[in-house]
């Protein structure tokens, strides 16, 4: 009993590490500089896009209004998937960037 009671406790213990092991992953940050990211000249801030490099940047454009944004509204950051496994800023901007229906 005691070896069937403790293969259960073992199992929640690592089942708990996996899912807090996957939310910790799935918050992590895209890097402006990774490859991805500088390909698509995301910017955390879409204040601070370079628009003679983007010319079709509009301040108005953010990773919030944009139709490939999964967060919630109001949150700080959300996945997209062009970046997999990382989430970007909602104040944030990428070139492919595309408006909200």
């Amino acid at each position: 009993m005691s070896n069937r009671r403790e293969f259960f406790v073992q199992l929640s213990l690592v089942s708990g590490a996996l899912v807090s092991g996957q939310a910790l992953a799935q918050t992590a940050m895209v890097d402006e500089k990774d490859a991805t990211a500088a390909a698509l000249g995301y910017k955390a801030d879409t204040a601070k896009v370079d628009g003679a490099k983007f010319p079709k940047h509009a301040a108005a454009q953010a990773c919030s209004n944009c139709t490939l944004y999964q967060g919630k509204t109001g949150d700080a950051a959300g996945a997209c998937p062009l970046f997999a496994g990382k989430q970007v800023a909602a104040k944030g901007w990428c070139s492919a960037w595309a408006k909200k229906a």
